[in-house]
């Protein structure tokens, strides 16, 4: 199958590209940034770039977009024109082409301030069914682009599969006092409980998700870690997470111990990713026991896809995105 990548020259681009490459597929890149991995360089909001780009796709993986660490650095209207015209104008096309799969890559940020109970109350339990709040211009455009996806499907029977993705960037927290507080593979650990996806496992998601969409027509999958906590742990998460993760994975307090470590005093939010694992097929390999097991054996928690691509960080040069800069490009 031929395959369009939008943002191949980004972080998920990048392995979704190598991974396509590894396999069966034909994979073409498209990024307004050039690489290794982009055969098209050029604005998605641009409708003959796209219209290039899309001869001969039988289908689309849609990565391409502004991030959350934009939101500082980039105008309001630049989201609507890349989050929401750009998702607009492949759409379009892909229409035209008549695709076989349509997937976008979305957010679990989307969720906006449906993700942060007020204090005291239990750690929320985010499905699918929780309805996003967006607090910011990202989460409007995301939230946004996949209403189009769900529109598209409507009206032209476009298969379309919406993945609201958790994080899997390698930078630092964008959180002053956890980056001061934890060592980063300790914060990173952490979030495999409740927050965090191992790349490799998101690219697997969306090559399951080309494949399944044909069939499912239209739906949206959070794309997390299993996470070992149940419903029923939410108001002691909130309060003592450590106490209840020596429940689930007893030997992890003496790991943590052995590098100095600690578990976050209290969690707010659980992504369940059981609908993605049911409907979609998918089996995320890395949860926060694999991703500990590696880390004792190797002394480095990264999968192999994750250590070839590194850290890109989200500015260039000129930019000070903090923990978002390439090394060496803030000024």
């Amino acid at each position: 199958m031929r395959v369009l990548v939008t943002g191949s020259s980004g972080h998920l681009g990048e392995a979704l590209m190598r991974t396509l490459r590894d396999g069966p597929h034909q994979a073409r890149g498209l990024d307004i940034l050039p690489s290794p991995f982009t055969d098209f360089v050029g604005d998605i909001a641009d409708p003959a770039v796209v219209a290039q780009a899309m001869e001969g796709v039988e289908a689309v993986l849609h990565t391409a977009t502004l991030h959350k660490p934009h939101v500082h650095s980039h105008a309001r209207q630049d989201f609507i024109d890349t989050n929401v015209t750009g998702t607009l104008q492949l759409l379009e096309a892909a229409v035209r082409a008549r695709v076989r799969a349509f997937v976008y890559t979305s957010t679990t940020s989307a969720f906006g301030r449906a993700l942060s109970p007020v204090p005291g109350q239990p750690a929320a339990w985010i499905t699918e069914d929780v309805r996003p709040v967006p607090k910011n211009i990202y989460g409007v455009t995301k939230v946004a682009a996949e209403d189009l996806c769900e529109l598209f499907h409507r009206l032209h029977a476009l298969p379309c599969l919406v993945l609201r993705t958790s994080r899997f960037f390698p930078e630092g927290d964008d959180l002053d006092d956890v980056r001061a507080g934890y060592a980063d593979a300790n914060a990173k650990l952490n979030e495999f409980l409740y927050r965090r996806v191992a790349i490799e496992d998101v690219a697997d998601a969306h090559l399951q998700a080309l494949a399944r969409a044909p069939a499912l027509g239209f739906d949206r999958f959070i794309v997390s870690a299993t996470t070992p906590f149940a419903a029923t742990e939410l108001a002691a998460l909130r309060g003592d997470a450590a106490a209840v993760l020596a429940r689930h994975v007893p030997h992890y307090a003496a790991a943590y111990a052995e590098r100095g470590w600690r578990m976050f005093p209290g969690i707010d939010r659980v992504y369940v990713n059981a609908h993605a694992r049911e409907r979609l097929g998918w089996h995320p390999r890395d949860d926060f026991s694999a991703v500990l097991a590696r880390l004792q054996a190797t002394g480095d928690w990264r999968g192999a896809l994750a250590r070839e691509i590194g850290a890109k960080g989200y500015h260039a040069a000129g930019v000070d995105g903090g923990p978002y800069t390439p090394p060496g490009c803030a000024t």
